[in-house]
């Protein structure tokens, strides 16, 4: 009789499985995810996520789209319909250093009671607002703060701490990454 160990909420055989296909052909590990945006009134836009490739072929598992929207707060001249986009960028990183623990502690036998990631960005609009062209767009600085709970040791804690690194949305938002942008007439 088979039984399924799962950790953290990840079955370990199935996380085993994708590691040793991904280690065995790595053609496997190439993913493009896709999304589509919808402007719709002033900051008020929506994005629909559907479709992506990954593990070698076009993913099939979802019937209907995603659908994301996203707004300004009125100070920002919107009216506060869905969080704004630098605002997704911080549930993005949250998220990802959280799952990405969750998965290499799983992977580690590190077991979790619970893990709490409170982020907070630092935003001059001046760059957006092109006043000043010292000062930057987007985030000046990103601070994360996480809390985990479980019964893991110094060495374990440590262990946990360090698994950041292989977070993709960390990585995005630490790190150039080339950007494309063809404007063309509809």
């Amino acid at each position: 009789m088979h039984v399924t160990t799962i950790v953290n909420g990840v079955d370990l055989d199935r996380l085993s499985g994708t590691i040793d296909a991904v280690a065995a052909d790595s053609a496997l590990a190439r993913f493009q995810f896709r999304a589509a945006n919808h402007w719709i009134d002033g900051g008020y836009s929506r994005t629909t996520i559907k479709d992506f490739y990954g593990a070698g072929q076009e993913d099939t598992t979802r019937t209907e789209p995603f659908s994301v929207d996203s707004d300004e707060p009125p100070v920002l001249l919107g009216q506060n319909r869905a969080p704004n986009t630098v605002e997704y960028v911080l549930h993005a990183l949250a998220a990802c250093v959280s799952g990405t623990i969750v998965y290499h502690a799983a992977a580690r036998g590190i077991a979790l009671d619970s893990l709490e990631t409170t982020i907070q960005g630092d935003l001059d609009l001046r760059g957006f607002l092109g006043l000043d062209s010292g000062v930057r767009p987007g985030y000046e600085q990103i601070r994360v703060s996480i809390a985990a709970t479980g019964d893991f040791d110094d060495d374990q804690f440590a262990e946990l701490s360090s698994l950041v690194r292989y977070s993709p949305v960390r990585d995005i938002v630490s790190n150039p990454v080339p950007v494309t942008i063809d404007v063309t007439r509809a």
